[in-house]
């Protein structure tokens, strides 16, 4: 089969996969209701609080968002392990770099757009309701924070999507990295900071402060979660080339 064709494959599979479908749109509908949500009900308030970081408080529901865009990354790959569907996969596409490297493009393009859409929509919305405390996108950092959490939300899918590869089990994933981010990222950054700096949530949140007091700055923290993300991409590549179906 020709790129294009194995490119057109992978994008049905995505597409008529309803868990897929859903956690793709799930990033978008989440994060911006949520945001919409809180951002009307307490967002002057806590913008009033002495030392409130105003950008980084208008992309809270990233922390939502982000879910969805690690359920969309499992969702995306897992749904090849099931029933033997990998066999039939390689059997139509027996070059296997072609199948992964199509696989995650779709994955990745697709999380790209909705992560953009999303961080621009959630940003602009939640400063409707922010009155003499809204910010707009010629404001120091706002552009870069728009989009990098775009970016941020596309790297922790793709970060989901080659661990995928790897455990070939979508339960074991999100059984993995749901905890660790809502938890285990904040304990360990409780006890060591400095650790916590380098975790993939914590750095690429860097993007979306307006003045990052960490060991990162904004695109450096970004760049360190790209690194966790390539690194699960590689492991996800290597164990497709190794393994059996």
């Amino acid at each position: 089969m020709s790129t294009t064709a194995v490119l057109r494959s992978e994008w049905i599979k995505v597409r008529s996969v309803r868990a897929s479908a859903g956690s793709l749109l799930a990033v978008f509908v989440v994060t911006v209701a949520i945001n919409v949500l809180a951002t009307a009900a307490v967002g002057r308030a806590e913008a009033d609080n002495e030392g409130a970081d105003l950008l980084f408080g208008a992309f809270h529901a990233l922390n939502f968002g982000q879910i969805a865009a690690i359920a969309f990354g499992t969702t995306a790959v897992s749904s090849e392990y099931l029933n033997g569907a990998l066999r039939v996969s390689l059997a139509a596409v027996p070059n296997r770099n072609l199948l992964y490297a199509a696989k995650m493009t779709v994955v990745g393009a697709l999380a790209v757009v909705a992560g953009q859409l999303t961080s621009f929509v959630t940003f602009l919305s939640g400063q409707a309701f922010m009155g003499s405390y809204a910010l707009g996108l010629g404001d120091p950092g706002a552009l870069r924070a728009c989009v990098g959490g775009g970016l941020y939300l596309a790297l922790m899918a793709l970060f989901a999507a080659g661990l995928t590869v790897v455990l070939r089990s979508a339960v074991a994933v999100l059984s993995l990295l749901i905890p660790f981010i809502l938890i285990v990222s904040f304990v360990v950054g409780d006890m060591a900071a400095s650790v916590a700096d380098f975790l993939p949530d914590h750095a690429g949140q860097q993007v979306l402060h307006q003045d990052p007091a960490g060991t990162l700055g904004p695109w450096t923290g970004l760049a360190v979660t790209a690194a966790w993300a390539a690194a699960a991409l590689l492991a996800g590549w290597w164990a497709l080339r190794r393994r059996d179906a």
